[in-house]
């Protein structure tokens, strides 16, 4: 009985891995073993990646209302403090968004929670 090699199944896992490894520099995007340590380290890093771009992005609305705060004349806990004092459930992301595009609807909130805090 002639040797079953599995050829076809070999050759498309090799030809997906290559595929996958396209634009990378050099024998990473050549050669097999090469491309799939590549390729491996890409997903993994993608993976660690997209929950790390969530904490960025979340340090970069906090430090955006914290600037539009000090021009208030309010530290950003004392803002969120009064902010939950008062029950007004707003993200993070979107006070960043109205500290940015609407000055004076921020200066309302801001007042709110001033009010609750007093």
């Amino acid at each position: 009985m002639p040797r079953a090699t599995n050829a076809p199944a070999s050759r498309q896992r090799r030809r997906r891995v290559l595929r996958q490894a396209r634009g990378f520099r050099g024998a990473r995007h050549r050669l097999f073993r090469q491309a799939t340590e590549a390729v491996d380290r890409g997903m993994r890093l993608a993976t660690e990646h997209r929950r790390q771009k969530k904490r960025e992005y979340r340090g970069l609305w906090i430090i955006r209302i914290g600037a539009a705060c000090r021009q208030q004349g309010v530290q950003y806990s004392r803002l969120m403090q009064g902010l939950t004092k008062r029950g007004v459930r707003i993200n993070r992301k979107m006070l960043s968004e109205i500290a940015i595009r609407d000055p004076q609807g921020f200066a309302d909130i801001v007042g709110m929670a001033k009010a609750a805090l007093a």
